[in-house]
């Protein structure tokens, strides 16, 4: 498994145009970590693709980075939860012909439905919640693989959640997925060890969004952080300052 490992204050703060002639995937883009993704490493100086389930929030997000004046991102709807091993084949191909490289890929999207008893998840739900949260992730990667490869120095970005809480009763498959993502980040980083790629997790804290807020209904939310602090780290990983902590779980609680 990834080690946890944990940074001084400020140590994982990108530099400016850290990520300059880089071109980035974030998956959930319109989502809480992954729209503040998205727009951090806009201002790091990436081309971002942005990849999302709906149009319109897509629309403005890419109006918002384009504000910023840097780079013009892309923009590529896609619904995780429907996707087949082609439409990932289609996306790196797309991406490859469309921005010429990738560099950095932020599987961000997570889906989350309640709290409740194994016993009562829908067969459906179960599925959609392993297809987003850890499916999705395998193919994605698998599918892009060649194209990082390509770079001379690329780095994958898996999101975890916090394992002595999601492996506890009522977390269903949302639980059992992100622990099967664990597995899969580790065995990414084994068998890219050696090459230009590398792979990185991040373990934000408690932080202001919507799947927190289904998590713990009845909390205030506010009370968080905005994920604005964890993309920060996110996009540090993406540059080449993050290489001495390749295979490592950045713990930010």
């Amino acid at each position: 498994m990834l080690v946890p490992v944990q940074l001084a204050d400020g140590v994982a703060t990108p530099a400016a145009d850290s990520l300059r002639e880089r071109v980035v995937l974030v998956t959930g883009a319109t989502g809480g970590l992954g729209r503040a993704t998205a727009l951090a490493t806009a201002a790091a100086g990436a081309t971002v693709v942005l990849l999302g389930r709906k149009v319109r929030p897509l629309e403005a997000l890419y109006d918002e980075i384009e504000r910023l004046g840097g780079a013009t991102p892309a923009l590529y709807p896609m619904d995780l939860a429907g996707a087949t091993p082609n439409d990932y084949a289609d996306l790196a191909a797309a991406v490859m012909r469309e921005c010429g490289r990738l560099d950095g890929l932020v599987h961000a999207a997570a889906h989350f439905d309640t709290l409740q008893p194994f016993e009562q998840q829908a067969p459906e739900e179960w599925n959609r919640t392993q297809q987003v949260n850890l499916t999705a992730p395998f193919l994605l990667t698998r599918a892009c693989m060649p194209v990082l490869r390509r770079a001379n120095d690329a780095a994958v970005v898996f999101v975890f959640d916090d394992p002595a809480r999601v492996g506890n009763a009522f977390w269903g498959g949302y639980g059992v997925a992100k622990m099967g993502l664990q597995a899969l980040a580790s065995i990414v980083h084994e068998e890219t060890e050696s090459s230009s790629v590398r792979t990185h997790a991040v373990l934000p804290g408690p932080m202001r969004t919507t799947l927190r807020r289904a998590a713990y209904y009845g909390e205030d939310t506010l009370a968080h952080p905005d994920p604005a602090h964890a993309a920060q780290a996110v996009t540090w990983l993406l540059g080449a300052g993050a290489r001495d902590v390749r295979g490592k779980v950045l713990d930010l609680r």
